[in-house]
């Protein structure tokens, strides 16, 4: 409305405009006499009357005529007023469609509010019928239905009273803008007039300028009637000229057409022996691939043998060193120098051995490197048997003697031993030499190949020559040359006797020739195989004496080819001649020189021979061609001229490839024996030019021209002998492999001319012609080379050069594309043009007549600036008459248009031209029908009809079904989608009838520009009294062992209607059952049941795709029976191995041997297993489960669809009779239809047999199972593993993580099961992938440990051992629970958390009167533990019971040898914890009791209370050092009572066998002083017994006189006998402590 209302305004003032100018007389007058400046849209007003000025004197008569010319300005305001007018027509059309579209949309407006309405009635009727009828849930919902309706009336009627006033308003626009046309009707007859005047003044400049163009039309036909004369004289002579050329063309052709034919057959019988050669190539390499397969499967059955007999050999090496280093130590010796030593004598005696071996092979490389070059050298003798022999060579016998010396010092055995080797060496030399030298294909190859091994094999051999001598020269034409049987008239007879005779005259040699030849030199030029040519020879004697000759022959080379004819002259005086006549025969097409030899009396002399063939000379008269500068568009030609100054004839072609490497470009000539091997051979030779010549044609698909003269070059070599005329055909088999692609010269701005290639005669010249056609500026280079096929002319490069200069105007974009158009729809593009010029230039845009109607430029005429650009805009419009107007630019069966436009430029000939390009198609969509009838459906379900939409454009158009009515579903993707060209699509119509009734409607496609297409339809309703949610279940691609579900409902409505014309039958509960096939894979439930009237009941269907019993026994009877024929194949080829071998040893068998005939005549029969019966295939099975497995991996897609039946009954049952059935009606029969598709499972359990069941049995409690569970994934995809949340606190835990496995991968997952309680666990763990989801199902029973132990903990006490020795004590464990427990032995010492650095020892010196003691006390200095418990861990079966000994071994006197022994569980539980105590002594008796004077670790200082050795004369023995004793008594005072204190000492003897004294004893000494301060001890002195202690008592009693908190301090030595005696200085302090009452 916005957009509308300002276009309005814009055309009202535009109308104001107008209004006053034709009102006031005086704006007319004062607009005719200003003349303002025209607008830009007007200017080319201007240019017309500017050319009206310039016009001829006729243009001036018609001007009079027209007495009153019109001014350019009234001319432009007739045109703006023009334009006015019809905008403001356009405005009224505008304005009276706007007000029809209003009233239609009041008109439907009005029709809704009726029809709403009438529903309205309709459902009040139906309240009160269902008031009547007590029905408050039908009424409850036609009441919401009421309430909905009547406000969809409000809005209807709201919408009614707003589109009413809009049409007011609209209504009254038009009427004003109908006024202000009346007001304009004046001025409209008057714009009339004006544009009559106007046209007729343009018909007459016309006519005017007809005229003009007509007298210059004249002029110009006579001047082309000269040109066409001057033209057809030149054409006749071209055409003279062509047809000699065509005559000389097809004498050519019918030459190459000759042997045409049989080149093809030969060709096709190549191809066949290639193609058969390559099938026998393939099958023998197929065979070598399954040998390989064999091989390599062997070779990996003995790797893995290899590596686990050395991971064996490797464990029985470790053990016998671990056994050695044992026994070393035991013997004290030091064991790591003694295996370095070992290690270091293996490896000496492995380099040795390395050494030995190296040097072996050595000398047999040596061996057969001599014995090769002695192969060499007698190859070489063999075919230097026809040379001469070359003085001083006679040093191979040394050499060999040499090489016998070398041998015998290489390898010293006897001669007949190293000469069989020698023979053996050499037949393997010579076998590998035949084989190479057969594989090859030609003689050639193999020449060149054994010529290649001779050189290598000399420059590698030992005995090198000092000088060069007849070895080191190419004989290779000589030795392959027959000798040619004498051809010469004249026989010589013994020549070296005759030049002995004559070799001086008169005691005097000749220093020149006695007789001159004249020619000197016989040539015999540009021969042909098969002439005869003759030529005369004058003989001078030169000499100064009578002399004579004598003709000895000729020289070998020519022997089969010149004969002379020579009668001797006799005596001949100074200066006298003969004649002597030379016949040369050429037999072979090559150069020959040679000599006729001749005796005179002054010696030998000779005549050279010369022969030489034809040959080619090829010059060019210029080989750089410079075009210089041209205007890019004009096309200029040069030639050059290719001259033969030779007498053979060859064929040429101009190559533009690179030219390659002077001793690569030499093509060698085909031989007469095979065209095979020169084609072979040409190609090895030019392999190494194809990196730098692309364009070469080395494949067989080349142009005809080379397949023609290929072919013809092939039947000549087979049908032709060797003559004159053989060479230009000859030679062209060697061109075929150098000729390049004749369209590689035509790409860029300089090509070539029509004749490329050809063959140019002796002595002729051929114009080639090069055309310089330049389309971009710039510089254009092109080089290019006349190569040959006569393999002695090299190529003639030629340089070609020229530079293009652009025009001053030219078009930016010389193509404007518009892709593809529709019809009747507007598409612009932009025209650029630029100048480079340095004046403006007038611009003239020209669409071609045909084009008119659908194509226009705006604007047609301008100008271009200096040095800028002009942008003109092209409009396409293309209509349906596209085909008729311009069918030359279009063409209809494909839509394409191409359209040439022209820019003309003032003052440039050659216009600027672009090309409009685009591809015209049509815009329709087309239903193959127009109507569509769904027929009869229930409400309760769909009906489907299908209808095909097809795009006839060749754009892709976007579609949609708009408005589409609630009861209807469009597919696919609900009625939107897009049409790819010419694409065809089915649309699926889904009709849902929502009520009882007759329905008629249509359904509009709009395509992507807003075009519409209808389609109409119609279907009935009905209504059954039960009614499914979704009749149609689409399961989801299920995996067999998965399953899916899907939930729908059945609903019972309130009333029945069976038809949609019947009345309402009464409401009453319904009876259902759902009937699923017997044999699916498919479960609903409840499958039955009674539904009241609106009631709604869920269903559950859920499908599980699994493999039927049968199909697995079928399964498994297939595999025993494959089984069973593998068996059968594997027994009979073994049967017929047997029977050969037997046949074998038959007839070497001694016949006195019959009883092992009669033995091998019995052959072994192997009973073969029996088929089993299906019924005898259990699951749970090997056969079942292997069969099962196979039919997973091999499992297809299987889709099957089923129509489950929902029976409803129209009542209940009688109530006196619950027997009889109610009435089951088929018409009231309800269908679900479930499409089941099943796929491949992509994930199968490997491990447990393919079960899902994961038991893990009983566990104890606190402990942890782990098991493994393998998945492989059998798709062809990448599946994305991820898992079910186990139960937190259950026992169950999955312990990896799951991952991205490929195709054919397995992933394990590690399960554990630690249960908390004495009870049995169940859990179900889902692996989940994009495709399925595996369900695996854990099981396991928990179990309470019970173990009990003999010691009950606390401390156990090994009281004092001797150094050295062991004490062992022993602790049972006994386990009464139901399965077997493991348990551990952990000793603190021993223990990873203990603190390492001697934190406890440190923190016990710093705090001397801290109570905390370490677990660990005083350690050995060996390292070893001071205890050990044995064994450390195990298992004890259920009701069995374990001993664990605990053994105390010292190295070193200490009291502080403590240790925490712990014994737990594997479920961390603990059976006991002991304290483990012990000390130990180096004398057999001991101390014990007393206070501590130092902390409880050792220090690495020296006692500082030890006193020196005393010796006692009594004893006569050493005493040990004093040991200090403290001991301290405390009495007691309280409530005038004194207690006294006691102390205990104890004395004790060790049990040991080490040491020398078994028993002991002890005494007092000073004892009375203690006795006087009220000490007294107990037994003062006694004996021990080997293996008890005694104690010593003391008490202290104050004496009379003590005073309060005096501490009373004696001393008294106690002195230990045993194997030593010890003296421990025993210190009593005694003080009395008071405590209150």
């Amino acid at each position: 409305m916005d957009a509308d209302d300002s276009q309005s305004d814009a055309v009202l003032y535009s109308c104001e405009q107008l209004d006053v100018d034709s009102d006031g007389c005086s704006g007319m007058n004062a607009i005719q006499d200003e003349e303002p400046d025209l607008p830009p849209d007007f200017e080319w007003l201007e240019e017309l009357y500017e050319e009206d000025g310039d016009e001829s004197d006729a243009d001036l008569a018609v001007a009079a005529d027209y007495a009153q010319k019109r001014s350019c300005a009234e001319t432009a305001r007739m045109f703006k007023l023009r334009r006015n007018l019809d905008q403001l027509d356009c405005f009224h059309q505008q304005k009276e469609h706007d007000v029809l579209k209003a009233r239609e949309e009041l008109k439907l407006c009005r029709q809704n509010i009726e029809a709403l309405l009438e529903q309205r009635a309709e459902l009040e009727g139906e309240i009160e019928q269902q008031k009547a009828a007590d029905n408050a849930v039908s009424v409850f919902r036609l009441r919401s239905q009421h309430k909905r309706l009547c406000q969809q009336l409000q809005s209807e009627e709201e919408l009614e009273a707003h589109i009413s006033t809009e049409l007011k308003l609209r209504e009254s626009e038009l009427s004003e803008l109908e006024v202000e046309l009346g007001r304009f009707s004046s001025l409209r007859e008057e714009v009339q007039q004006e544009e009559q005047l106007f046209q007729a003044l343009k018909v007459q400049k016309a006519t005017a300028r007809l005229q003009r163009e007509r007298k210059v039309g004249q002029n110009l036909q006579l001047k082309i009637q000269r040109l066409r004369e001057k033209q057809a004289s030149m054409l006749k002579k071209e055409e003279t000229e062509c047809q000699k050329e065509i005559e000389d063309a097809r004498a050519n052709r019918k030459i190459a057409a000759k042997y045409l034919k049989q080149t093809i057959k030969r060709m096709r019988q190549q191809e066949a022996e290639k193609e058969k050669q390559n099938r026998e190539f393939i099958e023998k390499r197929i065979q070598a691939v399954q040998a390989l397969k064999s091989n390599i499967a062997a070779t990996q059955e003995s790797l893995r043998v290899q590596q686990s007999r050395a991971k064996a050999n490797a464990q029985k090496k470790a053990q016998q060193q671990r056994l050695l280093r044992e026994s070393l130590q035991a013997q004290g010796i030091n064991s790591v120098k003694h295996m370095h030593q070992q290690k270091q004598l293996e490896e000496t005696k492995r380099k040795q051995e390395q050494f030995e071996e190296s040097h072996k092979s050595k000398r047999v490389e040596i061996v057969a490197k001599i014995l090769h070059e002695e192969q060499v050298m007698k190859s070489r003798k063999k075919n230097q048997a026809q040379m001469p022999k070359p003085p001083a060579t006679n040093r191979l016998p040394a050499l060999s003697r040499v090489r016998e010396k070398l041998l015998h010092y290489l390898d010293p055995v006897p001669p007949a031993a190293g000469g069989e080797r020698d023979t053996l060496q050499f037949r393997e030399i010579s076998d590998a030499s035949s084989s190479s030298s057969a594989s090859s294909d030609t003689e050639d190859l193999k020449e060149a190949t054994q010529h290649d091994v001779d050189h290598q094999s000399l420059a590698d051999s030992l005995a090198e020559p000092e000088f060069t001598g007849l070895w080191d020269q190419n004989f290779k034409k000589v030795l392959h040359e027959k000798p040619p049987p004498i051809q010469t008239k004249v026989t010589p007879e013994e020549p070296a006797a005759a030049s002995s005779k004559f070799k001086r005259v008169q005691g005097k040699e000749q220093q020149r020739p006695s007789f001159i030849s004249k020619p000197d030199v016989v040539v015999f030029k540009d021969f042909d195989v098969g002439k005869t040519y003759k030529k005369k020879v004058v003989l001078t004697n030169t000499s100064y004496s009578v002399n004579q000759c004598k003709l000895l022959g000729v020289s070998p080379p020519l022997k089969d080819f010149v004969s002379v004819n020579f009668e001797p002259p006799g005596s001949l005086s100074t200066g006298m001649s003969c004649d002597m006549q030379a016949v040369f025969q050429p037999k072979v097409n090559e150069d020959l020189e040679g000599e006729i030899r001749f005796a005179s009396a002054a010696g030998p002399f000779s005549v050279p021979v010369r022969c030489t063939i034809k040959k080619c000379k090829m010059e060019v008269d210029i080989q750089l061609v410079d075009f210089g500068s041209h205007v890019a568009g004009q096309t200029i030609s040069r030639t050059i001229t290719l001259i033969n100054k030779g007498a053979l004839a060859t064929l040429f072609r101009l190559d533009t490839s690179t030219l390659p490497s002077p001793g690569s470009s030499r093509v060698q000539m085909p031989s007469h024996s095979s065209a095979n091997t020169c084609q072979e051979t040409f190609s090895q030779i030019t392999a190494s030019n194809q990196d730098r010549s692309t364009a070469l044609d080395a494949d067989a698909g080349g142009t005809q021209t080379d397949q023609r003269s290929q072919l013809l070059s092939e039947s000549l070599q087979q049908k032709q002998p060797a003559g004159p005329g053989a060479h230009p055909e000859i030679c062209k088999s060697s061109l075929v492999d150098i000729q390049t692609d004749p369209t590689a010269s035509d790409s860029s701005d300089i090509r070539l001319g029509n004749v490329r290639e050809g063959e140019i005669g002796p002595f002729e010249s051929i114009k080639l012609e090069i055309i310089f056609s330049p389309t971009l500026p710039g510089e254009t280079k092109l080089d290019f080379h006349i190569k040959f096929s006569d393999k002695t002319t090299k190529p003639i490069p030629i340089q070609v050069r020229g530079v293009a200069v652009s025009v001053p105007v030219w078009v930016v974009r010389p193509s404007v594309d518009f892709k593809i158009c529709w019809f009747d729809r507007l598409f612009q593009d932009t025209v650029t043009v630029q100048s480079r010029a340095s004046t403006a230039l007038k611009l003239t845009f020209e669409v071609c007549p045909e084009m008119r109607k659908h194509m226009e430029i705006l604007p047609k005429t301008g100008f271009v600036q200096a040095q800028s650009g002009f942008n003109a805009q092209l409009k396409f419009t293309p209509r349906r008459s596209l085909a008729q107007d311009a069918g030359e630019f279009f063409d209809s069966d494909t839509g394409v248009l191409e359209v040439p436009m022209t820019v003309q430029v003032a003052g440039q000939v050659q216009p600027a031209c672009f090309t409009v390009h685009a591809v015209v198609t049509s815009s329709d969509l087309q239903f193959d029908r127009t109507d569509v009838d769904f027929g009869f459906c229930s409400i309760s379900q769909s009906v489907k009809s299908s209808v095909r939409l097809t795009n006839l454009s060749l754009l892709p158009q976007d579609f949609g079904f708009l408005g589409v009515p609630e009861f209807i579903e469009v597919q696919p993707n609900d009625g939107f989608g897009t049409l790819l060209p010419q694409e065809t699509l089915e649309i699926h119509l889904i009709f849902s009838a929502r009520f009882a009734r007759e329905y008629h409607f249509q359904l509009c496609c709009k395509s992507g520009i807003n075009r519409d297409f209808p389609l109409s339809c119609r279907a009935v309703g009905v209504q059954p009294p039960l009614e499914l949610s979704h009749s149609l279940v689409q399961f989801g691609a299920t995996a067999v062992g998965d399953h899916s579900t899907a939930v729908l409902h059945l609903i019972s409505r309130q009333n029945d209607r069976s038809r949609s014309k019947q009345a309402p039958a009464p409401a009453g509960p319904r009876l259902f059952s759902f009937a699923v096939p017997e044999g699916s894979d498919l479960s609903i439930t409840p499958a039955a049941g009674r539904l009241l009237p609106g009631e709604r009941c869920p269903i559950q269907v859920t499908f599980r795709p699994r493999l039927l019993d049968q199909e697995i026994k079928d399964e498994a009877l297939r595999l025993v029976h494959r089984a069973k024929l593998l068996r059968e194949k594997e027994l009979q080829r073994n049967r017929l191995a047997e029977q050969e071998a037997k046949k074998e040893i038959s007839g070497k068998k001694v016949p006195g041997n019959a009883k092992s005939r009669k033995m091998s005549g019995t052959p072994k029969t192997e009973s073969l297993p029996e088929s089993p019966d299906p019924v005898d295939i259990e699951p749970g099975s090997e056969q079942y489960e292997n069969a099962k497995a196979s039919l997973l991996y091999s499992f297809s897609k299987r889709y099957t669809e089923h129509t489950v039946p929902c029976f409803v009954s129209d009542g209940d049952p009688p109530e006196d009779d619950g027997q009889v059935q109610p009435a089951w009606s088929t018409f009231n029969t309800l269908y679900l239809r479930l499409a089941c598709p099943a796929v491949q499972p992509p994930l199968v359990v490997l491990s447990n047999s393919g079960h899902d069941l994961i038991d893990f049995h009983q566990v104890a409690v606190g402990e942890k199972v782990i098991q493994r569970v393998t998945v492989q994934n059998i798709s062809k995809e990448p599946l994305d593993l991820r898992s079910s949340v186990l139960d937190i606190c259950g026992p169950f835990s999955l312990l990896n993580a799951l991952r991205r496995i490929r195709p054919g991968e397995n992933h394990t997952l590690i399960l554990a099961f630690s249960p908390a309680l004495d009870k049995k666990y169940g859990e179900v763990l889902e692996v989940r992938s994009q495709r399925m989801t595996l369900t695996l199902r854990l099981r396991g029973e928990g179990v309470v440990s019970a173990v009990t132990s003999s010691h009950s903990g606390g401390i156990l006490d090994f009281g004092y051992v001797l150094e050295k020795e062991t004490v062992s004590q022993v602790v049972k464990l006994q386990n009464d629970s139901v399965l077997a427990v493991g348990f551990r032995a952990l000793l603190e010492s021993l223990s990873a958390s203990r603190p390492q650095g001697g934190v406890e020892q440190v923190s016990l010196l710093l705090d001397r009167h801290s109570q905390v003691t370490p677990a660990a006390g005083t350690q050995n200095y060996s390292g070893l533990s001071v205890f050990s418990v044995a064994p450390a861990e195990g298992s004890i079966a259920p009701g069995d019971s374990q001993d664990i000994t605990v053994s105390f071994q010292p190295d070193h006197p200490s009291l502080n040898y403590h240790d925490r022994l712990t014994i737990e569980l594997l479920n961390k539980t603990k059976v006991c914890v002991m304290d483990l105590k012990g000390a130990a002594s180096s004398h057999n008796t001991y101390l014990h009791g007393g206070d501590l004077l130092t902390v409880p670790i050792e220090s690495l200082l020296p006692s500082l209370t030890a006193s020196p050795r005393l010796h006692t004369a009594e004893s006569g023995m050493m005493e040990g050092p004093s040991v200090p004793v403290l001991v301290s008594l405390q009495a007691s005072y309280s409530c005038g009572v004194l207690s006294p204190a006691v102390r205990e000492l104890q004395v004790g003897c060790i049990h040991s066998t080490q040491a020398s004294k078994k028993t002991g004893e002890f005494y007092w000494d000073n004892l009375t002083s203690l006795q006087q301060q009220g000490f007294s001890i107990e037994p003062v002195k006694g004996s021990l017994e080997a293996g008890h202690r005694r104690t010593i008592t003391i008490r202290w009693s104050p004496c009379a006189g003590y005073k309060p908190h005096e501490v009373v301090q004696a001393c008294a030595p106690l002195t230990v006998k045993g194997d030593e005696s010890t003296v421990y200085r025993v210190t009593l302090l005694a003080l009395v402590s008071v405590t209150a009452s």
